[in-house]
């Protein structure tokens, strides 16, 4: 699988800020990319830093003004997934602050009780496939699965979290997946999800809004606070406008999202 993907960004930086933007495709995805941030007509300088599961990092320090950031790129699927350790299958059980499987353990009792690990990586995400409804601008960015699964309504962050969420409640593994997604609309970074089952990492989309062979890694973690695509950790900061492209090369696969699929 190959792409085209690209990232226009447009920020108001009100204090200097230290910023981390997560919009570049993970280790072994990219055949050539062009990253510029500027500020006004001047270029800023970043650096990458390394992030887990081949997530790639762009650090910078944001000048008082308009920010302006254009990535580009050309991408292929690599030959392998993402590089897992041993610890991963005891890390994605724990709760997490987006999805609070402790809480949810109650409900993924009553909904699914004793299925198998391999049924639940079908029964879940379906469950909120058809339980919830997708309404762009229904969420906050502080909203949890507890909020998703009481409002029923949500993007594809909250599909994911309440996916996560109950998938550990009920014993399986599950981290979230930020992605480029050809064939997404309304596109837009994408938000999947990879359960633990029969020794893997396989990807699952309770929203079911793209193929997701064609699903382009960029960061992995236990939710969206370790995956967002821009991060401001001191200074102020107001996102005026993103806008995304994925555009796969060659038509593309359809998805009945009931067959096992990786997310290399």
């Amino acid at each position: 699988m190959s792409a085209s993907v690209t990232v226009d960004l447009t920020l108001t930086v009100d204090a200097e800020a230290d910023a981390v933007f997560s919009i570049a495709p993970a280790v072994g995805w990219v055949v050539e990319e062009d990253l510029t941030l500027t500020g006004g007509d001047t270029p800023i300088a970043y650096r990458e830093v390394l992030d887990a599961h081949g997530g790639r990092l762009h650090r910078a320090t944001l000048p008082v003004g308009t920010v302006r950031l254009a990535y580009r790129a050309e991408v292929t699927s690599p030959e392998c997934p993402a590089p897992s350790d041993e610890a991963d299958a005891v890390r994605y059980l724990r709760p997490s602050r987006y999805a609070p499987s402790d809480e949810l353990a109650e409900k993924a009792t009553e909904l699914f009780g004793s299925t198998p690990a391999r049924e639940l990586v079908r029964r879940v995400p379906a469950w909120v496939f058809e339980h919830l409804e997708y309404v762009p601008g229904s969420s906050g960015p502080a909203d949890t699965a507890l909020d998703t699964l009481r409002a029923r309504e949500g993007v594809c962050r909250d599909y994911a979290h309440l996916t996560i969420g109950l998938l550990r409640a009920a014993g399986v593994p599950a981290r979230l997946a930020s992605a480029y997604a050809p064939g997404l609309s309304p596109m837009d970074f994408h938000a999947v999800v990879e359960a633990f089952v029969e020794g893997r990492w396989e990807v699952v989309d309770a929203t079911r809004l793209a193929p997701r062979p064609h699903l382009v890694r960029i960061a992995t973690g236990r939710d969206a606070a370790d995956t967002a695509f821009l991060t401001t950790l001191s200074g102020a900061t107001t996102l005026d406008d993103v806008e995304v492209t994925a555009v796969a090369h060659g038509a593309l696969t359809a998805d009945d999202h009931s067959r096992a699929v990786l997310l290399r």
